[in-house]
């Protein structure tokens, strides 16, 4: 039987679509016995907080079956950096930018906007505050602290799972929980990643770790929807220019779609 090491690439924001199809390869790879290590090799600002989650407990449970290394590219940051630490080492580059260990919920009101365009919005609802979140209007203060509350929540949630996983007191990531991105070489120096250096080094210490030469590498990626490739039209310039297309328009799509605090 030939003994491999699988490299599993992750660029972009986190979203439930996106990382859905990431979560199910990981999990394909808990059972497979050729595979003697993996590297995750990530560059994220972070995203949805669910989805977030998802994508560390995936890495996380896959390094309790075999051998997870973590590279971290230009970004690590926020859901990006809690999806890197499932992994039993992380590295980064000198330059890459890590942490950002906070939550943020967004709510952008555009009534006022809407009512210099001469555009009127009527929202008939059932339930007190079940329109406080439509996008449409202000927060009054009693949603706002309600929406503190959920944030801070999560932020909890968060910093646990960072002590956690860098076997740090609870309080000691507190303190660095403050929303701030560092260089990787500063992350080093507090502890947020374990080594320096690029993805072909994490590779070459991944490969000397279970004994696999790293020239016995499958780089492996979810299968893409069959939507994605008919928009890709043959690759090339298009290819580029219609995924950053795709890409925008969901992020537009999801933001309007409602309340969701972001890592």
């Amino acid at each position: 039987m030939r003994e491999i090491l699988v490299h599993v690439p992750f660029r972009g924001t986190i979203r439930e679509r996106s990382v859905e199809p990431y979560v199910h390869l990981l999990k394909n790879l808990r059972g497979r016995r050729r595979v003697k290590g993996v590297l995750f090799d990530i560059s994220s600002p972070g995203g949805e907080v669910v989805a977030s989650t998802d994508l560390f407990l995936a890495v996380r449970r896959l390094n309790a079956a075999l051998p997870v290394f973590a590279s971290i590219g230009g970004v690590g940051a926020s859901g990006g950096y809690l999806a890197a630490i499932g992994a039993r080492k992380v590295y980064a580059y000198p330059e890459s930018q890590v942490g950002s260990i906070g939550v943020v919920y967004p709510h952008l009101a555009v009534r006022d906007l809407l009512r210099r365009l001469g555009i009127s919005v009527e929202l008939v609802h059932v339930g007190e505050h079940k329109d406080a979140y439509s996008g449409y209007r202000p927060l009054t203060d009693e949603e706002r602290e309600k929406a503190q509350a959920v944030a801070e929540d999560d932020y909890d949630q968060f910093v646990r799972a960072v002590a956690e996983a860098r076997h740090r007191p609870l309080e000691e990531v507190r303190a660095l929980a403050t929303g701030e991105v560092w260089s990787g070489l500063r992350a080093r120096t507090l502890g947020l990643v374990d080594a320096l250096g690029d993805r072909e080094e994490a590779l070459e210490d991944l490969a000397r770790t279970v004994g696999v030469p790293s020239r016995k590498t499958v780089r492996l990626t979810p299968p893409r929807p069959f939507w994605a490739r008919l928009l890709d039209g043959g690759g090339g310039f298009s290819t580029a220019i219609s995924g950053r297309l795709t890409e925008a328009v969901e992020d537009v799509l999801l933001d309007l779609g409602g309340p969701e605090a972001r890592r």
